[in-house]
C-alpha cells in the first residue's frame, strides 16, 4: 500500500516519513478498516476509513491503473461499510483543484469548507449516500 501511496502524482506527501507503516496498521486494525485492489498479486489501489474519527483516511490508485473503476469500487466498498457501522456523517480532505476533488464531487460528496492546511473539506451524509445507491 505504501508503494501505491508514493506513486501518486496528486496529493503527494511532502515527507514520506509522515505516514509510517505503523500508522497504516493502526488505522486498519484499531480505528477502522481498509481494502486493497490487487492485479496479478500486485497492490494497485487501496482505501482506509477511520470509523472513530468519522473520516476517510486514504484512497489511492497507482497512476498506471487510473480510470479503470478501481478507485470508484474501493470508494463504494469503504463508504458502504462505514454506513453499515454508523449513520454519522463522514468527512475527508483533499488538495484543491485536483482530479480527487472532482472524483469526490461525482460520488456525491458536498464541499464543506477548507481545512487549516488548505485542503478542501468534503462531507457525506448517510441519507445522501443511501439515496444514491
Amino acid at each position: 500500500m505504501q508503494v501505491v501511496r508514493h506513486l501518486v502524482k496528486e496529493n503527494t506527501l511532502s515527507n514520506p516519513d509522515l505516514v509510517p507503516d505503523r500508522d497504516v496498521i493502526y488505522y486498519i486494525t484499531e480505528k477502522g478498516k481498509g481494502w486493497v485492489c490487487e492485479i496479478n498479486g500486485q497492490v494497485v489501489g487501496f482505501s482506509i476509513v477511520d470509523l472513530k474519527g468519522h473520516s476517510v483516511w486514504a484512497l489511492f490508485v497507482d497512476p498506471q491503473f487510473d480510470q479503470q473503476g478501481i478507485g470508484k469500487q474501493l470508494h463504494k466498498l469503504m463508504v458502504d461499510w462505514y454506513f453499515e457501522q454508523t449513520s454519522e456523517n463522514i468527512v475527508l480532505g483533499t488538495a484543491p483543484n485536483t482530479r480527487a476533488e472532482r472524483f469526490y464531487e461525482l460520488q456525491g460528496w458536498i464541499r464543506a469548507g477548507r481545512y487549516a492546511n488548505g485542503e478542501t473539506k468534503f462531507e457525506l451524509s448517510h441519507q445522501s449516500w443511501t439515496n444514491r445507491h
